[in-house]
């Protein structure tokens, strides 16, 4: 190890500079973390404003109108049924029992297209559009029914 504090005087000049040169370099680290804490709280206060600005991006108002986690939980689907060997001949039992009594029915017999119709009128919600639309979409209806006429006129005169 080397000579220290060789000379006499200069040990105490040493360890007083030392001492000053050791509280300059506590006060410059305190400083600096100082300074790093005001940095990070000025981010923050940088990111409320954007966030500020993002409200009109806000799209809570909106869950009133959509369903509820809890009913959708709820709700059996068809991932969530394993199907199996045993299941699929279950299900195609079940399948095959209707679809025969779909065909031995006497609607069906008589006109199968107006019975499906029927049927899907009876089990399924009805649509609710605006006026504006509907009137726009039977127009267009109308056109189209109006042009497979004359094309289907056109075709048998041929």
């Amino acid at each position: 190890m080397g000579l220290t504090g060789v000379r006499s005087g200069s040990k105490d000049k040493d360890s007083k500079s030392s001492s000053k040169r050791k509280l300059e370099k506590k006060l410059s680290f305190y400083n600096k973390v100082h300074n790093a804490i005001e940095k990070k709280s000025t981010k923050k206060k940088k990111l409320r404003s954007r966030q500020k600005k993002l409200k009109a991006y806000d799209l809570s108002g909106l869950s009133e109108f959509l369903p509820d986690l809890e009913s959708l939980a709820r709700m059996p689907t068809v991932k969530d049924e394993k199907i199996n060997c045993k299941s699929r001949q279950a299900l195609v039992k079940k399948e095959a029992a209707r679809m025969q009594a779909v065909l031995k029915d006497p609607s069906f017999m008589k006109d199968p297209f107006e019975a499906i119709h029927k049927h899907l009128l009876a089990t399924q919600p009805p649509m609710q559009e605006d006026n504006k639309s509907v009137s726009k979409g039977k127009k267009k209806e109308k056109k189209k029914r109006v042009k497979k006429a004359k094309s289907s006129t056109q075709d048998m005169e041929m």
